[in-house]
């Protein structure tokens, strides 16, 4: 009985999660009535027009029926077939949909109905049974816990925004469902699945690589755990046959050619593009004024927050730029990634996860805004374990979007979920309540530090007045946006100040996430000392 009232509650929160999904659906997307370029939903219908209508060695080519610069296919192969298959769809129930050409820019209700639904469909395929799964998976925490982290989950405002709003040009639900299933895989010790799924999530979306260092140092450890002479080494072989055959057959189509597999690559990484995504600062001097200066889209990241005091685009050559940016990306990722390949476990490859990701958006060469949800994921699925700092960072990640949301005419949606997101966490979660050292997983941090401070004992205070510090600052930032005009001569002084702030957000959470990580073992030993 007791199974079946939990499984009767999953459903109610499942259904839940659609009909906030399809309320924000009803809402504006990127690029609507905005020719000639319009914006992210045309990109995924235009990808649909080219997958079914040319041959398979043309689809990353430039030429008189594919122009790459006008919203060219820049995913991997799984995203092509995906958006092959919904065409096949899409020419069931209106050819004019997909017509070569004449298609560009094509805007009706019929045709936002089955964009929408298609998402939606994906959601229910892939990324709401994973996120099921794990929550019903979780140990150590009670049936109603449980209920409540797949209802905060599935309410986290930037994928719904995103997905079901602004609609990106390539489906999140899909390729963070994917990541999702490989990490309840590898958690489980179904090892060769979670290999399989997590290659799956790579091949869908090339920005999967911010988790491949966690994924592949937890592996690693599970081998030399077990002995590399003996079940180990085995299973070391059964997961490099694994991820190989898994990559053959996602790209089998584009082998033949060298030169056909090569152009792929290029595509997927655009290292011309620059240091962010077109995110593009410049000041004009004219005697002793500053005429203007115009930045587009908006990253909270190192380098676009801070090319307002130094541009480094317009003062380093572009090779340098790649070879700073991953220097810093590997040094900041490395010691955590050594801890989880030396002691693996789930809850420190989770962690890993957060903070991996986290390293990659902040400090790696190309960065979107959008691939903030790519830590949002793992955060989320700590949210359980600490849930104060996991609703913070989840909040700052939609709010670090504003611009794009805007631009998108989604303040309403964005606020009425982020809303809905923080009622249920702190209601569920109390999330007030446990902002103790031992509920935000510091306490063996500050026993080391009280062996050379022993007055250190304020650490949740200061992280409570910073996150009341964060929230008001988000709200002002808000509220000036949409009620006041910026100065004429800085059109964009609030996005950038949107950005900057977000960015100091994140640099906080990378500080944390790492601590967590690197006091973490010695939990263990503290706590037997302190009983």
């Amino acid at each position: 009985r007791r199974n079946m009232e939990k499984w009767y509650l999953m459903t109610v929160v499942v259904l839940i999660g659609l009909t906030v999904r399809w309320t924000v659906s009803l809402n504006s997307y990127s690029g609507a009535g905005k020719p000639p370029m319009f914006g992210d939903y045309e990109a995924q219908r235009h990808w649909q027009e080219i997958t079914f209508n040319l041959p398979v060695k043309q689809w990353y080519f430039n030429s008189s029926d594919n122009n790459l610069q006008y919203w060219g296919l820049d995913y991997p192969p799984l995203t092509a077939y995906h958006s092959l298959l919904c065409a096949y769809v899409a020419k069931l129930i209106n050819p004019d949909w997909i017509a070569l050409h004449t298609s560009r820019g094509y805007e009706s209700q019929a045709h936002k109905l089955f964009m929408r639904t298609t998402v939606l469909i994906a959601d229910l395929l892939i990324y709401i049974p994973a996120v099921v799964l794990y929550c019903v998976c979780l140990k150590e925490i009670s049936t109603k816990k449980k209920i409540a982290n797949a209802l905060c989950i599935l309410l986290y405002p930037g994928l719904i925004l995103i997905d079901y709003g602004h609609f990106q040009n390539i489906y999140n639900s899909v390729s963070l469902g994917f990541a999702l299933w490989g990490v309840i895989g590898v958690s489980c010790d179904w090892d060769l699945l979670g290999s399989l799924t997590f290659c799956l999530a790579i091949n869908y979306k090339q920005m999967e690589l911010y988790h491949s260092l966690p994924f592949f140092c937890f592996l690693l450890g599970k081998c030399f755990k077990k002995g590399l002479k003996g079940k180990g080494f085995v299973l070391l072989i059964k997961l490099v046959c694994t991820v190989v055959a898994s990559f053959i057959l996602c790209w089998l189509p584009f082998f033949p050619e060298r030169e056909q597999f090569l152009q792929v690559l290029r595509r997927l990484f655009p290292v011309d593009r620059g240091l962010f995504e077109a995110c593009f600062l410049s000041f004009l001097l004219q005697g002793d004024s500053v005429v203007q200066w115009s930045l587009m889209d908006k990253v909270a990241n190192i380098w676009c927050s801070f090319s307002v005091f130094l541009k480094i685009k317009d003062i380093l050559p572009r090779h340098i730029q790649i070879i700073i940016s991953f220097c810093f990306t590997f040094m900041s990722l490395l010691p955590a990634c050594i801890k989880l390949t030396l002691q693996p476990s789930p809850k420190r490859f989770k962690f890993t996860l957060v903070s991996c990701a986290l390293s990659f958006f902040l400090f790696s060469f190309q960065v979107h805004e959008k691939s903030i949800l790519l830590v949002s994921l793992p955060v989320c699925l700590v949210l359980s374990e600490i849930p104060f700092m996991s609703t913070w960072f989840l909040l700052v990640s939609t709010f670090s979007m504003l611009p794009l949301l805007l631009k998108d005419e989604l303040l309403m949606p964005s606020v009425v979920t982020m809303m809905a997101f923080f009622i249920a966490c702190a209601t569920l979660f109390s999330i007030f309540e446990k902002t103790s050292e031992k509920e935000l997983q510091l306490k063996s941090f500050s026993i080391s530090v009280r062996k050379y401070i022993p007055c250190f004992t304020f650490l949740p205070r200061i992280i409570q007045h910073l996150f009341l510090i964060s929230v008001i600052t988000m709200i002002l930032l808000t509220l000036i946006t949409i009620t006041l005009d910026p100065p004429q001569k800085l059109p964009d002084l609030f996005s950038v100040l949107v950005c900057f702030v977000s960015c100091l957000n994140f640099l906080f959470f990378l500080v944390y996430f790492n601590i967590i990580i690197m006091w973490d073992s010695k939990s263990g030993r503290n706590q037997k000392k302190i009983n």
